[in-house]
């Protein structure tokens, strides 16, 4: 969806941004490297160093990852952070 934004007598066309669909997509790639691995989702936690519930969260999108958790996350499952975005299509 596109939105039309008027800024100092200027329009311009903005995307609209599905931010919870890209949360989801980050969380099944960290889901899919954390299974790749046989670890299981409180190991990843321990790991990382992030409460178990909340990583559940994260996994199903739930959850808006900063960028320490993220951090965090891809140390513990051994990759780049930068592995994971693109795992996730972003």
């Amino acid at each position: 969806m596109h939105h039309i934004v008027t800024i100092h007598g200027m329009a311009r066309v903005s995307a609209k941004l599905d931010l919870n669909q890209d949360l989801v997509k980050l969380g099944s790639a960290i889901r899919a490297r954390r299974m790749a691995l046989a670890l299981s989702q409180e190991a990843l936690a321990d790991y990382a160093e992030i409460d178990r519930s909340h990583m559940g969260k994260i996994e199903r999108g739930e959850r808006n990852v900063t960028f320490l958790n993220i951090l965090r996350i891809a140390k513990a499952i051994q990759c780049q952070p930068s592995d994971l975005l693109i795992d996730a299509g972003l």
